[in-house]
């Protein structure tokens, strides 16, 4: 992936899902709106609030409890220690730790939302949040625990507490107390205002920065499939006429005609090609247009919705200062991120399946049109000792049938909870991680579908009437040879297969720019 060479500015204007991931991959610095209106404004909320709270004014969070005991009055002398806390009793999260790239999502998320300026929170606020970002202090942040509305109240409470000098953070790659990096730093914590934990905690920003990271890794998976599918008609010796350009604009769903497209420039297809004698293959190769376009064709709305919510005000209440209005509502509910969560993790699961089907032929002599059984390169007199991709394949059918278990919605699964005040919830920070999951899975089975694909290429050249590898093709193979040999004699592909993981993770190929 290229450097993200400008700044990512938080403030007025919008972020696209590229800026999130340049800061979560440590790729753009950042900062924070400058000018003099802009800050005011912020400042004009926070101002708004000290004045309702100088004429007694009733302010869910501030001047109550929370939940379902906004009916229980905080006496002004309380209204300080409030905020300390709302974060201090959902500091209960459990379940794995947040990594570096996803923690660092969901502060941009979180910092992005608040900078609209309708939250009743402090420029210093903005500020120190910028600051954990630029300086890359992470709270360490439990995954479970969020039901997505009121938005992911115990995971953000990591980040409220860690603002405020609490619990631990990751710095410079060592575990530490939040108190010590503060000192290091010469920082002093933050005391949370009335509002500001509330403003912190109550919104969609572990749900959305997962979003965005998983948005990411599934459109450079339907790149690559869309490439390992290409590999696999060579290694099969496909019919190139199922991608034909007339045949799609018979059917103009355009996330399809794009990876037939996608396909045809693969295989330099450019007109008709010979006759041959299997007029059609299976399902897995002449479907593969219809099975990634519909990821192909989801991708805008998917990114319409990541987005809008990323640029949202998604907490409660509203603090409208310039017509000096308190809007209760409840933005904090995080329903179109669930619902694109698990969507994406059903076609993404789709995608498992398609190559699971396309190794699936590789490795059978029944199908693969005389490819060597398990795709072994072994000599002839060495073959039946040599077992090639067989417990490969196996892996990937696992691989593949949990990447389809976990694509249950999460959002069906909605429970009444905190005394039936939440008593619908969108649970999108659990369809956001399980999202995240069906990815990993399917990257795995890309991986190893890769590495077969690339084996039947390979051993599809030694034949005598072998033709040349289109030019996409070719380059492809010729890269991937470096870091993975031919498999000749059996040997452990486990670190291989980490490798390639690996370059997947970095995007390391560019494909169908």
């Amino acid at each position: 992936m290229t450097t993200h060479l400008e700044p990512v500015t938080f403030g007025e204007r919008a972020l696209r899902i590229e800026d999130v991931l340049a800061l979560a991959n440590r790729q753009a610095p950042t900062q924070l709106q400058g000018d003099a209106a802009y800050r005011q404004r912020i400042a004009k909320g926070a101002q708004f609030l000290d004045s309702l709270l100088d004429k007694e004014g009733v302010i869910y969070g501030v001047t109550t409890g929370y939940g379902d005991s906004c009916v229980v009055a905080v006496p002004l002398q309380h209204v300080e220690a409030l905020p300390r806390h709302l974060y201090t009793f959902h500091g209960c999260g459990l379940g794995k730790l947040l990594d570096a790239q996803a923690t660092r999502a969901v502060l941009a998320a979180r910092l992005q939302s608040l900078c609209h300026g309708v939250s009743g929170v402090r420029v210093e606020l903005l500020e120190r949040l910028q600051a954990f970002l630029e300086h890359d202090v992470l709270p360490l942040i439990p995954e479970e625990g969020s039901v997505g509305a009121s938005g992911d109240l115990t995971p953000l409470s990591y980040v409220a507490a860690t603002l405020s000098g609490e619990r631990e953070v990751m710095f410079r790659g060592e575990r530490r107390t939040a108190a010590d990096v503060h000192r290091e730093l010469n920082w002093e914590p933050l005391v949370l205002r009335p509002k500001e934990a509330l403003a912190l905690m109550n919104g969609t920003a572990v749900m959305t920065g997962l979003a965005c990271l998983a948005f990411a890794r599934a459109d450079y998976l339907l790149r690559l499939a869309t490439r390992i599918t290409a590999m696999n008609v060579v290694a099969l010796q496909g019919n190139p006429e199922h991608f034909d350009e007339r045949l799609f604009a018979a059917k103009p769903h355009p996330g399809q005609m794009q990876v037939a497209a996608w396909l045809r420039k693969d295989l330099a297809i450019d007109a008709p090609t010979a006759p041959l004698h299997r007029l059609q293959d299976r399902y897995s190769l002449r479907c593969a247009p219809h099975v990634l376009g519909v990821l192909a064709d989801s991708l805008n709305w998917l990114r319409s919705f990541i987005e809008i919510e990323l640029n949202s005000a998604n907490d409660n209440p509203i603090i409208d200062a310039e017509e000096e209005r308190v809007l209760h509502g409840g933005h904090f509910y995080g329903g179109h991120i669930a619902f694109a969560m698990d969507s994406l993790k059903t076609l993404v699961a789709n995608v498992a399946d398609l190559l699971d089907r396309q190794l699936a032929l590789l490795v059978d002599v029944r199908y693969n049109h005389g490819l060597p059984s398990n795709l072994s390169g072994a000599p002839a007199e060495r073959a039946m000792i040599n077992h090639g991709f067989k417990a490969v394949q196996i892996g990937t059918s696992a691989w593949t049938a949990e990447a389809l278990k976990n694509t249950m919605p999460a959002s069906v699964f909605s429970r009444s909870t905190e005394c039936h005040n939440q008593d619908k919830v969108s649970m999108g920070t659990i369809a956001a991680r399980d999202a995240i999951r069906v990815l990993e899975l399917t990257e795995q089975v890309a991986a190893a579908t890769l590495l077969a694909a690339n084996q039947g290429v390979w051993l599809r050249a030694q034949a005598e009437d072998a033709r040349p590898l289109p030019q996409a093709l070719a380059a492809m193979h010729e890269e991937l040879a470096k870091d993975f040999p031919p498999v000749i004699e059996d040997r452990a592909l486990e670190g291989e297969l980490r490798l390639c993981l690996q370059r997947i993770a970095e995007q390391h190929w560019r494909l169908h720019a």
